[in-house]
């Protein structure tokens, strides 16, 4: 039992001890054959009490004569009684005989109370381990996360689960970059929502940019390396850069274990990408030699976009930002990028690879598929309209 229940148990035992053992010490009439017997011994002894001068002072005496004179004109039992209970502080005969049957049965229910009180709350305890909501930073890194968005009928729940996640880490700054002439507002509420410091802003794919993220994933490059104090704030002078799409599954202690301690490459494992179960590096004596994807294996840096995180300093350092084309990675923009930045193979840190069986995996490329909505039959001179959302708000 912890200390605190177990101080409040003992409190509240020797109150309860204590208050018995001063009603056991009254003398009490047990029978209504003998209450009116010791009412008039109570009454010859609150008499003298009244009238004694040692106890009482002069106005004291004074109001003890009047009440004896009162009381013997009036039975002496009532008013005595009432006197008692005013200035004594004694119940009435009858709650006196009711507190001491029962006491003893409340000190008993008290016990019982803060025993059950303590087992069911073991019992509640969880047996396995729990999502952590949060860390505490000791490394003073800003996490920033950069996310391309497009309109899609997925993509709201897409940001509310991501969102969701990034809301249990401290110290995050989320950029999400709109592919579109403007901003959507029911993807501003849900940034208003996680309560992070977050930029949103909305920049159309460029002529010659592939559709898939790359030139907003440019443009936030470009805001982080112009707005570095504002991103960062005044608590914070270190920060980790990390390409987070907004249809993959992350796990909490991606932020909190990984990326928070990325001193200049860190790289991990990503399940469900490449054609594969887990793409993840190959580490030999702490250090990456090579990589164990299945597509273009060959790549200095075969990895994910989910897969990696780069410290700040990096990007500040360098002014590499995603181009229209990358011929070195096989069309994957990733190894073009960190190639960009100056970084080799050794500037790797690797993660989550010490255990040598059941490893875990912390984040996941799931793609959300569209649904198959069920549509009206095309008519041959009106076009397919949309389907009924009832009102509700769906990018349809």
């Amino acid at each position: 039992m912890p200390i605190h229940y177990s101080l409040l148990f003992l409190k509240c035992y020797q109150s309860v001890k204590t208050f018995v053992w001063s009603l056991k010490s009254l003398r009490l009439p047990t029978s209504s054959s003998n209450v009116d017997d010791d009412k008039q011994e109570r009454c010859q002894e609150h008499k003298v009490l009244l009238t004694s001068s040692s106890n009482f002072s002069e106005s004291e005496t004074m109001f003890g004569d009047k009440l004896e004179s009162q009381a013997l004109q009036k039975g002496c039992e009532e008013d005595i009684e009432k006197h008692c209970r005013r200035c004594i502080g004694y119940p009435t005969m009858r709650t006196m005989n009711k507190l001491k049957k029962y006491g003893m049965y409340t000190l008993f229910f008290m016990f019982i109370f803060v025993v059950v009180f303590q087992f069911s709350e073991d019992v509640r305890q969880p047996a396995y381990p729990v999502f952590k909501r949060s860390e505490t930073n000791q490394t003073n890194r800003m996490i920033i996360v950069v996310t391309p968005t497009y309109k899609r009928m997925t993509r709201i729940a897409d940001m509310l689960r991501m969102a969701n996640t990034l809301s249990h880490v401290k110290d995050l700054h989320w950029i999400v970059i709109e592919d579109g002439n403007k901003t959507i507002p029911a993807v501003q509420d849900i940034l208003d929502r996680t309560g992070l410091p977050y930029t949103y802003q909305a920049h159309k794919t460029a002529l010659g940019y592939p559709r898939r993220g790359w030139y907003q994933r440019t443009m936030a490059l470009k805001l982080i390396r112009s707005n570095t104090s504002q991103i960062l704030g005044q608590d914070h002078q270190e920060g980790v850069v990390y390409f987070g799409d907004d249809d993959n599954s992350y796990d909490i202690r991606l932020f909190t274990d990984y990326i928070r301690n990325v001193k200049t490459l860190g790289i991990w494992a990503v399940g469900l990408v490449g054609g594969t179960v887990v793409e993840a590096p190959k580490v030999v004596d702490g250090k990456v030699t090579a990589f164990n994807v299945k597509w273009n294996p060959k790549r200095r840096f075969a990895v994910d976009m989910a897969g990696f995180a780069v410290n700040l300093n990096v990007v500040l350092n360098s002014d590499a930002v995603f181009g229209t084309s990358c011929k070195r990675g096989g069309g994957a923009p990733e190894t073009c990028l960190l190639e960009d930045m100056g970084l080799e193979r050794e500037d790797i840190e690797p993660f989550g690879y010490e255990k040598t069986k059941d490893r875990e995996i912390f984040v996941w490329h799931t793609k959300t598929s569209t649904p198959n909505i069920v549509q009206s039959k095309k008519n041959q001179t009106k076009p397919v309209p949309p389907p009924d959302t009832f009102g509700y708000f769906v990018e349809v």
